[in-house]
Formats: C-alpha cells, structure tokens, sequence
C-alpha cells in the first residue's frame, strides 16, 4: 500500500533548513454543509443495501402466468395455436421472469403426455412442466399415482429409486379438491410434484433442480409449485 508523506525525508533537506525551527502547524478541520453530509451518509447506507443484497436470481418476485390447454396430441398445433388460450385454459401456473419456454413436440405429447415446459436458461435442468393423461375421473392412492407416473418418466424413476426421502401429503383447495403433493430429495437433485384431476383428466406438475440450485432459489420454486391449479 502506498504511504502518504508531507514531507520529504529528512536525508532530503538542506542543512539550513534541518538546523532551523518551523513552528508545529496544527490541520485545519472540515466541515461539511448539512446537505454535503447527509448526502454521504445516503450515499454510504446506498452502497450498504448494494453490497449485502440477496443475488437477482433470489431477490426476484416477478412472475408471468402460463395458461395451459391440455390439448391431445391429434389436436396438438392447431388447437390453441390461433385462439384465445386464457378463454380455453385448463389448468394455470407461475413461470419465473427471464424463463424460456420449450416447445413439446406431437410424438412427445403422445407418448408420455408433457403438455408444456419452461426452464432456466442459465441451468436448463432448473424446470417445470405439466404432463396430463385423459381417462381419469379420480385419484388413486398416492403411491399408486406416483409410480404410474415414473413408468412414462425415466428422470422421476431414477429420482425416486435413489431418493434420501420421499414425502407426500393430500391438500384441498377452497373447492374441496383434492391434491397430492410429492417432495423427493435424490443424489444432486430436488422435485416438487403436485397431482390432481379435473374434468376427467390426470394432471401432474414438476418442479424439478439440481441440488446447488435447488439452494440457491427454494423461494422461488416453491413459488412455483404452489401456483399450479386446474381451471374453468
């Protein structure tokens, strides 16, 4: 670090002025305008509330609301594709400011039912999305619904089989319908799953992310996770 001196070192002077007496001068002291010191003391609380803020991706609460329609697959690119998709939702949920939305394709919404997915694009396994099988007019016992949804998932198999726990829980909504609430913390990876059914569908929505993420916006998908409901 750089030493400040006011004066040159004593090796540096002439003999006159070494042998001759300067009068000791005391520092004149500063002072500061009322509005030059209040403008620094916000100034400094400023750069407090900078220096200790949360990182954006957990400060963040802006969020915009996916309507989906749950359309069959026979139906998939022309149904919804030119109508009002908030008039025809069929179920709804929150999907985090600055997500990117993945397009599902017919084979894919044919094969295993994923109707919509979003995800993070800083770290693409940091997702969401909502699978749906027609035919349902209730739910069976948890157990039986989570591993009827691994059969057509090889992720949530691979997730349950080396899961640390496994919790589930059977909530109401205002309605009085039911939903079954999945959390599973595996090796490096945390889901959220909420199952319910409506109008003679099963609708399944997945939180998912990986462990380092999972801690770092828990707010967030949690958030996330609570805002999935059927509609209409």
């Amino acid at each position: 670090m750089a030493t400040l001196s006011s004066s040159p070192p004593p090796s540096t002077l002439p003999s006159s002025a070494a042998n001759s007496k300067t009068p000791h001068l005391k520092p004149p002291l500063l002072f500061f305008p009322k509005p030059l010191a209040t403008a620094l003391t916000t100034s400094l609380a400023t750069s407090a509330l900078i220096l200790t803020s949360p990182p954006s991706s957990i400060a963040s609460s802006t969020y915009n609301i996916y309507y989906g329609t749950a359309a069959s697959a026979a139906n998939y690119g022309g149904y919804g594709g030119n109508s009002d998709k908030k008039a025809s939702a069929e179920y709804v949920y929150d999907v985090p400011e600055g997500w990117k939305e993945r397009l599902v394709s017919k084979v894919e919404k044919g094969t295993n039912g994923t109707d919509s997915e979003f995800y993070n694009p800083k770290k693409r396994q940091e997702k969401e999305y909502l699978t749906f099988l027609a035919g349902f007019r209730q739910l069976a016992p948890k157990d039986v619904i989570l591993n009827n949804l691994a059969l057509s998932d090889v992720e949530l198999q691979d997730l349950i089989a080396g899961a640390d726990s496994l919790v589930s829980e059977e909530k109401k909504d205002e309605d009085g319908q039911i939903y079954y609430v999945y959390e599973i913390d595996g090796i490096g990876k945390h889901s959220l799953i909420s199952v319910t059914c409506a109008k003679n569908k099963l609708y399944a929505h997945f939180v998912n992310a990986p462990a380092p993420e999972w801690k770092r916006d828990e707010d967030i998908l949690r958030h996330v996770h609570e805002s999935f409901k059927t509609v209409g």
